[in-house]
């Protein structure tokens, strides 16, 4: 439900005098969600919600969709044509002057800036100033309730054992036949989910070998595909509960197919380890001493560790994501490559802390998830981190 009074007191907070809410065909998925706008409702015209800080807000919808905000407060006018579409963003924003949009100036953030340029230009063209509303968005939009945090604990607990029963597997396979491919254990992973009710986006990944290096790669059948005894293998995996606004859980793990580690896996693992640990120290740090936390800075703290051993050209991402209803949701990144995610870390969020080094050989990716709970407790979930590589054929 769209809760005016909160909206109205974080634009206050922030120094705005409103939140001008657009989309036309779902290319704002971040206004849909705001207002809450099913995936059904896939409307065919512009339409805006305009929420001052202070005093009633105002819709705009076309003549042919008058009903398509009826379930939002607020006054509302109907357009036909396009002068009257303008003339009506006009009066919307009508004695402000600060006004915040899905928008970042140079597209620096193309998680939030979902407002196409032309929108933008008719509501400046009003001497209105147009800022980013990412740090809006996160607090209506990224921001878990306690039935989704109790969901994400539940959902990570049956991805944790995923990883247990995969090595598993790859040890069985091996010792009876000799090898088994990344496509048999995604299928595996993917029962796994099925038995304990989670549904996911996309197959989880398998990797061998120098399959591991590619950080997005996707399993596929053929002779490169096999796992055997002295393989390194990369499983990443991500699910959820099959039920209403369930959020994610979206860990990766490392293992060897041995029984003793070699130094080269061994090495480049710490170094990797070290790096998800400084950046969720930064996280713990920052809120401790209440001090604010921009995304780009949680980026740092891993990249600084990594860069330090000499692989930074080797961690060819950001540091995490957001983690919601999607396996990369709506909230603050960690991130300072990729973009400069200047939206904070919030309380009753979640992201990822990923690092990885990738080198051609075989990749190395150890992922947790953290949630910052309402109380500033900065939890890490889906048990303890990975300490070291899983010797699968010793510990399976």
């Amino acid at each position: 439900m769209f809760d005016l009074p909160s909206v109205q007191a974080a634009l206050v907070q922030q120094g705005l005098d409103g939140w001008l809410l657009y989309d036309f065909r779902g290319l704002n998925i971040l206004a849909r969600r705001v207002v809450g706008l099913t995936p059904e409702q896939m409307l065919s015209r512009r339409w805006f919600y305009y929420v001052p800080a202070r005093g009633e807000p105002r819709k705009l919808t076309h003549r042919i969709e008058p009903h398509s905000l009826e379930a939002l407060p607020g006054a509302q006018k109907s357009y036909l044509r396009w002068q009257e579409l303008e003339a009506g963003v006009a009066e919307l924003v009508k004695g402000a002057n600060r006004v915040a949009m899905e928008y970042v100036p140079r597209n620096a953030n193309p998680y939030v800036s979902r407002v196409d340029a032309g929108t933008v230009e008719l509501v400046r063209s009003f001497r209105v100033e147009v800022v980013p509303s990412g740090d809006l968005v996160q607090m209506f939009e990224a921001c878990w309730s306690d039935e989704q945090w109790a969901m994400h604990l539940e959902a990570a607990k049956h991805t944790r054992a995923a990883f247990d029963s995969a090595f598993a597997f790859i040890a069985d396979r091996v010792r009876r036949a000799g090898s088994v491919c990344e496509t048999e254990v995604q299928r595996h992973i993917l029962d796994h989910f099925a038995e304990h009710r989670l549904i996911t986006d996309h197959p989880p990944i398998c990797a061998v070998g120098p399959h591991s290096g590619d950080p997005h790669y996707e399993p596929k059948a053929g002779p490169d595909s096999s796992i055997r005894e002295g393989s390194f293998v990369l499983v990443d995996l991500w699910a959820k509960l099959d039920r209403p606004n369930s959020v994610y859980s979206d860990l990766t793990w490392t293992g060897f197919v041995g029984t003793e580690i070699l130094a080269k896996y061994r090495d480049i693992f710490n170094i990797v380890a070290a790096g998800r640990d400084a950046a969720i120290q930064s996280v713990r740090d920052a809120f401790a001493k209440n001090q604010p936390l921009q995304g780009w800075q949680v980026d740092d703290a891993a990249r600084a560790v990594i860069e330090k051993a000499g692989y930074g050209d080797a961690f060819c991402h950001r540091t995490g994501h957001s983690i919601g209803q999607e396996t990369h949701g709506n909230g603050a990144n960690m991130d300072n490559l990729e973009t400069h995610e200047e939206r904070r870390v919030l309380p009753r969020t979640c992201f990822s802390v990923e690092p990885g080094i990738y080198l051609p050989e075989f990749g190395v990716r150890s992922e947790v998830n953290v949630f910052v709970d309402a109380a500033r407790n900065v939890h890490v979930t889906g048990g303890s981190p990975q300490t070291e590589v899983v010797t699968i054929l010793k510990d399976f």
